[in-house]
């Protein structure tokens, strides 16, 4: 399912990127707020999906409960966005949680991503 998705997003999808969340899904983005609700999640993949954006992950461990309801998976993504003025190269890594839902199918419910950048340097502020 995350190859798909990886896929979906990779042709610029937000429709069917988004698709992949569950209705009660969360999106725990890097320096912002939780995304609690679809039209959240949505604002949020829009700029990483447009047209002059590339964004790609790859799974390094998938796993899943007994019972076979409810897994997880992590791996490294890289995202690059083509903006004069904000222009973003970025690689990272990435924990989603996955639920398979009353129809059968898997979703992801839980979705978090961070870089592996190092934080910019802040000046110190210095003291009269």
């Amino acid at each position: 399912m995350d190859e798909q998705w990886s896929a979906t997003a990779g042709k610029h999808d937000l429709n069917g990127t988004v698709a992949f969340y569950a209705d009660d899904a969360v999106l725990l983005p890097p320096n912002g707020p939780i995304a609690k609700d679809p039209k959240s999640i949505r604002e949020n993949w829009a700029p990483m999906v447009a047209p002059n954006a590339a964004i790609s992950w790859k799974v390094f461990k998938t796993e899943a409960s007994k019972s076979g309801d409810i897994g997880y998976v992590y791996g490294s993504y890289q995202l690059s966005i083509q903006d004069p003025k904000t222009p973003v190269n970025d690689t990272g890594k990435f924990l989603e949680i996955w639920k398979k839902q009353a129809d059968g199918k898997w979703k992801c419910i839980v979705d978090t991503f961070n870089s592996d950048l190092p934080l910019p340097v802040v000046p110190e502020v210095k003291k009269k």
